[in-house]
């Protein structure tokens, strides 16, 4: 009965729980599917946050798989796209993990200070201990430190200013430094989160009133859609859409049991890590990367025409020319390691001579002979997305791509008013992303 308040509440536009209560006693529709029963809105609240969010993405699979047997949906073929819907959060309740780093770093730096003060006052002491190492700062150390210097100065002729800055140390810099652990710790990889919701992550908003750039609390929406229908949710705390379709197409295959054949997507999405996992797991890529749009103009080739991925590059030779036909020969491997854990191979390239070019200036304006870099796996798995992206099937996708995936979140946001989520916790807010899904579904289905 919960299930069915629940549900219908959301194709209806009822998303706060005291309206649904007010609701079942007054919209007939809500009142037959309830049984003539009324639940209070703590009661609807818990069982939305609590009891749906082990068993909603169940009923979810349920609904897609009905509506792919009537054949209003395929799970083969898979429009990818985001989108950051606002948390129910304090939008200046923020805590910045770059200001957690300097804080750290100022006690560090105030710290050698006052050993290095203490030092010079007891150089006579000879039991003086061995300045502690100042690379990783805890609370245990820095409290261990103080007393150390508190009592190296004991009975010294010490300034009154460093006294009180000691006396300031002892009171607050370990407290302080559990604070920032356990904020590192919410953090888990982030760069921000909101005090009011921590699972909340701060992200530029396209729908900022103010038209100011602000960042608000938020979370980043994945969606998988075929014929306007979400075929798939996942709810994730990053800004970039990049390092999201990985998980996003696990999901997918954890719910329905089978990768999709083919993905569409646009350039956020573009990187050799995903082209990588989509060509180990046999999927079809028509996926575009940075500079695709560009590359097909001509123009990005006129503004840069001395960029590396427009130098000519013999595969027999490995080696690359340069514009004045100058041979950049190998010079040697390098490893990067993306923020995901993602490994790179960069080769190395450098030219002979590039003393008294005439190109030296438009081609290369630092010192010494022109080094460059390339990926060839990246720039192999791009080539293999061009082919895609320029057949008449690639071309086919890329022009529904825009009135596929993308109405859905308009509809959801303009149409429906849906900008925030009512929920806190990356828990609650996925069980309320599935009801949001189920609803759209539901709506489309009806109309």
């Amino acid at each position: 009965m919960l299930l069915k308040v629940v549900v219908y509440s959301y194709p209806i536009n009822i998303y706060r729980s005291r309206k649904m209560e007010a609701a079942v006693k007054e919209n007939i529709h809500l009142m037959w599917l309830s049984g003539m029963n009324r639940p209070d809105h703590n009661t609807l609240n818990r069982f939305r946050g609590d009891r749906l969010k082990e068993v909603l993405k169940d009923i979810f699979v349920q609904v897609v798989h009905l509506l792919a047997e009537q054949g209003l949906v395929s799970l083969k073929e898979l429009y990818v796209d985001g989108t950051k819907i606002e948390a129910n959060a304090n939008r200046y309740t923020f805590v910045w993990g770059n200001a957690i780093k300097t804080n750290k770093e100022k006690i560090k730096k105030q710290l050698d200070e006052l050993w290095q003060y203490a030092q010079q006052i007891a150089k006579d002491e000879m039991d003086l201990p061995e300045p502690p190492p100042f690379d990783k700062v805890d609370a245990g150390a820095v409290k261990e430190t103080i007393e150390n210097i508190s009592n190296a100065l004991n009975n010294k002729n010490a300034s009154g200013k460093i006294k009180q800055k000691l006396n300031y140390a002892k009171k607050n810099w370990p407290a302080a430094l559990d604070k920032y652990q356990k904020q590192e710790e919410l953090l888990n990889g982030r760069n921000s989160f909101s005090k009011t919701d921590p699972d909340a992550t701060f992200m530029r908003m396209k729908e900022d009133h103010m038209k100011n750039g602000q960042l608000k609390p938020g979370y980043n929406l994945q969606i998988s859609t075929n014929n306007q229908y979400i075929v798939d949710y996942s709810l994730h705390q990053t800004t970039a859409d990049t390092t999201t379709l990985q998980s996003h197409l696990n999901e997918h295959q954890h719910c329905f049991g089978i990768n999709p054949e083919k993905i569409i997507a646009d350039a956020g999405y573009g990187s050799e890590e995903n082209y990588q996992y989509m060509e180990t797991n046999d999927i079809e890529a028509f996926v575009k990367y940075n500079y695709f749009d560009k590359n097909q103009s001509g123009n990005d080739l006129k503004k840069f025409p001395f960029r590396v991925d427009h130098l000519h590059y013999n595969k027999e030779n490995d080696c690359y020319y340069c514009p004045m036909g100058q041979k950049m020969t190998n010079i040697g491997d390098a490893t990067k390691i993306t923020s995901t854990g993602f490994k790179q191979t960069i080769t190395r390239y450098q030219a002979q001579n590039c003393e008294g070019c005439p190109l030296r200036g438009a081609c290369y304006d630092a010192k010494g002979n022109r080094t460059i870099e390339a990926n060839h796996n990246l720039i192999r798995l791009k080539n293999k997305a061009t082919t895609n992206l320029t057949s008449e099937e690639g071309m086919a996708y890329r022009k529904k791509r825009c009135h596929d995936v993308e109405p859905v979140f308009a509809n959801i946001k303009n149409n429906h008013g849906f900008r925030r989520f009512m929920l806190k916790g990356k828990e609650k807010v996925a069980t309320e992303s599935g009801l949001l899904a189920i609803a759209h579904n539901l709506r489309k289905k009806a109309a």
